[in-house]
């Protein structure tokens, strides 16, 4: 698929604050097979034995941000097809990220057979990131002339052209800026480098409490509430 010329010549350096969330429960799980600090550590430290290698560039980086380039999904994503190395999502606003994250845990509360009929409650962790990298902007002309094929629901073939494209680019570019498909002008960035993120100190982080059913997904924090109808 041919990309326009002066659409990657529009390639630029850029810095932005991004907020992702996630469901972070693995001390909790291992907590409930051992009995002391020591057992705990060590329970840890073979865990931590049996993952893959971190990624290059990833050495010193918080947990948080090479997480997603650590593991090789068979699953795809917007911006990344099954098996496909790694990349962190982030959005502007966390009313971005909570509506992006009430789509996906929608759709696996319904491919699971046991959920279905239940509803789910979770607690997830918001936190901010810094990204200071070459990023490609599909808001702005001429790639915005294309923001159906952008914001596709469920097809996202041209998002994974795109991606593998400016990823094989020598320089590769290290970030897409999008605007989110499921909050109307939210705005999200795909980093593809994870030497490109930090996280300041101290770092900006929120508790949202998550409750999924069939109907709907609701997400709160300090007293505000977000619903998403779903189905």
């Amino acid at each position: 698929m041919p990309w326009p010329a002066e659409g990657l010549a529009q390639v630029q350096p850029r810095e932005r604050a991004l907020w992702r969330g996630v469901e972070a429960q693995h001390r909790v799980a291992t907590m409930r097979l051992v009995d002391d600090l020591a057992g705990q550590e060590l329970l840890e430290q073979l865990l931590e034995g049996s993952k893959p290698r971190l990624p290059p560039g990833a050495a010193g980086a918080h947990y948080l941000l090479f997480t997603p380039f650590r593991y090789a999904s068979p699953w795809p994503s917007r911006f990344r097809r099954p098996g496909e190395p790694g990349a962190w999502y982030g959005a502007d606003e966390p009313a971005t990220v909570a509506a992006e994250l009430a789509h996906w845990r929608w759709r696996f509360f319904m491919d699971s057979d046991g959920l279905r009929e239940q509803q789910v409650i979770t607690e997830l962790t918001f936190f901010q990131a810094r990204f200071a990298g070459s990023e490609l902007d599909l808001t702005q002309p001429p790639w915005s002339e294309r923001r159906a094929d952008w914001r596709h629901p469920d097809d996202h073939s041209h998002c994974h052209a795109l991606a593998a494209h400016v990823r094989s680019l020598d320089p590769p570019v290290q970030a897409i800026r999008y605007e989110s498909a499921r909050r109307e002008h939210g705005l999200c960035e795909v980093v593809f480098d994870v030497r490109t993120l930090a996280i300041p100190d101290p770092g900006l982080q929120q508790t949202w409490t998550c409750k999924t059913t069939r109907e709907r997904v609701l997400l709160s924090h300090d007293g505000e509430w977000l619903q998403f109808e779903m189905g």
